[in-house]
C-alpha cells in the first residue's frame, strides 16, 4: 500500500512541478514542495522497511529529486521575474 502511495505522489509531484513551471504561483510551489516532501518521507520508510539494493534506490531517488528540484527552482525563478516586472 505504501509503495502505491509513494509512486503516486512521485508522479503527482513531477506533474505538478511541471504545471508550476508552466504557470508559476506561490500556492503551486507550496503544493509541489509538499508532494516532493511526502515522496521523500515514504521513500525513506520503504528503504528502512524492505530489503532492497540501496545503491539503485539512491540513484533513482537522487535523479528524481534533481529533476523535480530543477522544475521547482525554475518555476520559482520565473515567478520572481514576473513579480519583479
Amino acid at each position: 500500500m505504501i509503495l502505491i502511495l509513494h509512486v503516486t505522489t512521485a508522479l503527482a509531484s513531477i506533474g505538478y512541478g511541471t504545471y508550476a513551471y508552466v504557470s508559476p504561483s506561490i500556492s503551486r510551489l507550496i503544493i509541489a514542495c509538499s508532494l516532493v516532501f511526502s515522496t521523500l518521507v515514504s521513500g525513506f520508510y520503504l528503504v528502512l522497511n524492505s530489503q532492497t539494493n540501496i545503491g539503485a534506490v539512491c540513484i533513482t531517488g537522487l535523479s528524481y529529486l534533481g529533476f523535480v528540484s530543477y522544475l521547482i527552482l525554475s518555476a520559482r525563478n520565473k515567478l520572481a521575474y514576473a513579480v519583479k516586472k
